[in-house]
């Protein structure tokens, strides 16, 4: 393969929901571009994209796979995405290394959530889109509920470049109102005739070129002068003006696709030559908000977007050159640690193949392999270059699960092997939580982790459990109390004394510290000497008042009563749960002037402090999370119904491009599953985001469970 110049290369990222066809799209893209001579199907388990065992199983998409065609003197860069929302990550990291979109429709569904979705992403990624509406051979296609439900969802934006003269299965052709002709097709490998219009069609397309010609001039005032003058716009006039409004984010052009007949594929690759940006016209920012233009006549740069772990090949880093040329045998180096990596070989991808290549300019993707230390979201430079460019932000977690191995022989494995899935994908996170004392697994869906298990027990040989993990709740007090303690032991020798006495009240934001208290009806006043104020690691605070007066205690013991104080915060008197936000008066106590030292106050101070938290109407809080729900309106019900049943308090409702939103507050310990659920009730069209919000006390009948429960195990120990 030659190196393409920056000019005649563009990448393009394949987007929509489950069942729209991108992985069948990519082949006929790929058999146009002559890397294959026979297109595979989904369903015959020999496509170059869906090439994994796990994918082949579940006949869809689980890896975004980056591909290539050459075509028309043009090299394209496929990255064929996943549509399930579970596997996001892939999607996301695409749009780093992209420069146009082509958003697939189900003529068969219309506009779906997913669609929805991945506009969102792409318009948040200022990633301009095509759309092609695909399986009009579908025996349900209609492309009239099609064009409504993409007006519901977009507005104006979608612009007709094509519509079908035929669909369902008689779908053979379609009339393209920009070049004016009829495109009919022979057989099922893209053989087509360019023909007239049919006289029966004449009208309808030229209102639907009337309506592309006045679009076209909206985003150029020379074609709009143009307009007004002759009323008429030529092709290139046209494309021009659509090709505007297309990088603007303001018009969607619409294209007719049969991807498992190959119709309209080679027409919809030539208008994304003619009319996508090249990467030499998009910037890439970096970590300190320069932007950077993707130049062959610059230092080399390249970015990792994805690492994966390939038979034969081990440790493989795809990445785009993001300026300059990079050269087989080239010595690079990450600008953030000074690491040195060499470039030994380079590929360019379909998939397994792999084509092993000299050299590829800026805005080329690829991938090369025994890199030392390099991983997705690196940059590498030539030296002497501080470039560092900006992180792929991949979305929040929407499912968690505990998980052990079931031989605790194979721990360190189980922890190795997730380790390697989660620098393949980041979405998966894995988190040992000491407060826990479980071992957190993080993704976005249940399918997404049941993926993970799979490899697990299959590629790993690693037998596993997972199940509900715990929450982390805190713990808290609602009114002030006073407590003391006394610690005394004798035991022959030298012997342990130490008492304290202290008060605790609840810190309330807005209100300042007092030094005057009521304790079961008796007026105190202290006498604050000195306070230190501690922001907790788990959240919250801890302020901690000094009020000893005549020297009751010496001032050395002080840092032991606080370290009592801690420690048992960092195991709540409830239930174990880490405590915050809690006032520390400590007023009086008594030492001894052999037996006093700091483990006495220590334990002095600990038991004292239990107690005085167990009279202050002490709370446990829970973890509350902002969850918006997008869904179809027909289960706007089931979904409300369902989140009230979770304890959800419901803050908002709306609706947006042909979507209801729900926006509620709910417990994490009500979300378990909860992707599962909502999945379930919509029959896979609804989906959610969850962001931490805060820490909110627990209604009293679940806490009277939580303590119970807490109970029951401390007494099975």
């Amino acid at each position: 393969m030659k190196a393409y110049s920056t000019q005649n290369i563009r990448n393009v990222v394949l987007l929509g929901s489950t069942k729209s066809g991108k992985t069948t799209l990519s082949e006929a893209m790929l058999y146009e571009g002559k890397v294959i001579d026979r297109r595979g199907t989904v369903e015959a388990k020999n496509t170059v994209s869906d090439n994994s065992e796990i994918e082949q199983i579940n006949q869809r998409s689980i890896y975004a796979t980056p591909l290539y065609a050459e075509f028309m003197d043009t090299k394209f860069n496929i990255v064929d995405t996943p549509g399930a929302d579970d596997f996001v990550g892939g999607a996301v990291s695409a749009f780093k290394v992209c420069d146009t979109g082509v958003l697939l429709i189900n003529a068969q569904q219309g506009v779906e959530v997913g669609t929805e979705i991945f506009a969102r992403y792409a318009e948040q990624y200022n990633i301009p889109l095509i759309v092609g509406v695909n399986q009009l051979d579908g025996e349900k296609a209609s492309w009239e509920n099609t064009l409504e439900s993409m007006k519901e969802t977009f507005g104006k934006k979608p612009v007709i470049i094509q519509y079908p003269v035929n669909q369902g299965a008689a779908f053979d052709g379609f009339i393209d109102v920009l070049k004016m002709k009829y495109y009919h097709f022979t057989d099922e490998n893209g053989t087509r005739e360019d023909l007239e219009i049919p006289a029966d069609q004449m009208d309808e397309a030229e209102e639907l070129r009337a309506a592309l010609i006045e679009r076209a001039a909206e985003y150029d005032d020379t074609l709009m002068e143009k307009f007004f003058d002759a009323g008429v716009l030529t092709e290139d006039e046209i494309r021009k003006g659509i090709g505007i409004g297309c990088r603007a984010g303001e018009v969607l052009p619409v294209f007719c696709l049969s991807a498992k007949k190959d119709i309209g594929v080679k027409r919809l690759m030539e208008f994304t030559i003619k009319v996508a940006a090249s990467p030499a016209e998009r910037k890439a920012l970096t970590k300190d908000g320069q932007e950077i233009e993707c130049k062959q006549d610059a230092p080399t740069t390249l970015f990792i977007y994805k690492t994966a772990v390939e038979q034969h090949l081990g440790e493989v880093a795809y990445f785009k050159v993001m300026s300059g040329e990079l050269t087989e045998g080239q010595d690079l180096e990450n600008p953030e640690t000074g690491d040195k990596e060499r470039i030994t070989t380079i590929y360019a991808v379909a998939g397994k193949k792999k084509e092993k290549v000299s050299d590829l300019y800026a805005g080329d993707i690829g991938c090369t392999v025994k890199l030392r230390a390099a991983k997705t979201n690196v940059t590498l430079a030539q030296p002497g270059t501080d470039i560092s460019y900006e992180n792929i932000k991949f979305p929040s977690s929407k499912f968690r699960t505990a998980i052990k191995a079931k031989e605790n022989k194979d721990e360190e494995k189980l922890g190795e092997a997730l380790n390697k899935m989660s620098a393949e994908d980041p979405t998966i996170i894995v988190e040992y939580s000491k407060e826990l004392k479980q071992t957190i697994l993080k993704g976005q869906g249940e399918h997404h982790i049941n993926i993970v298990k799979w490899r697990l027990q299959n590629e790993n040989k690693i037998e596993i459990d997972m199940f509900a993990p715990k929450i982390s709740y805190r713990e808290t007090i609602t009114k002030v109390a006073a407590a003391n303690y006394r610690h005394k032991k004798q035991s022959g020798g030298a012997g342990q004394f130490g008492e304290v006495h202290l008060l605790v009240c609840p810190i309330v934001e807005g209100v300042e510290p007092v030094n005057k208290f009521k304790v079961d009806g008796k007026e105190m006043v202290l006498n604050v000497k000195g306070k230190e104020s501690y922001d907790l690691d788990w959240g919250g605070k801890l302020e901690f008042f000094n009020c000893i007066v005549g020297g009751s205690i010496d001032a050395r013991f002080m840092p032991a009563i606080l370290k009592g104080i801690m420690d048992k915060m960092n195991e709540g008197p409830l239930t174990g749960s880490l405590a915050r936000d809690i006032r520390v008066y400590v007023y009086d106590g008594k030492m001894h002037p052999v037996d006093s030292n700091e483990i006495s106050f220590v334990l002095a101070a600990r038991n004292a402090f239990k107690e005085a938290f167990r009279n202050a109407g002490p709370k446990i809080m829970e973890p509350i999370y902002n969850v918006e729900v997008l869904t179809p309106s027909e289960y706007m019900g089931a979904c409300m119904s369902d989140l009230q049943n979770r304890r959800a308090i419901i803050e908002g409702m709306g609706s947006d491009k042909g979507f209801d939103i729900i926006k509620a507050r709910v417990p994490l310990a009500e979300l378990y599953k909860y992707s599962t659920t909502l999945s379930s009730l919509t029959s896979g069209s609804a989906t959610f985001t969850m962001q931490f919000a805060d820490y909110q006390p627990v209604p009293g009948d679940v806490q009277d469970k939580l303590l119970k429960a807490y109970m029951e195990s401390e007494a099975d120990e």
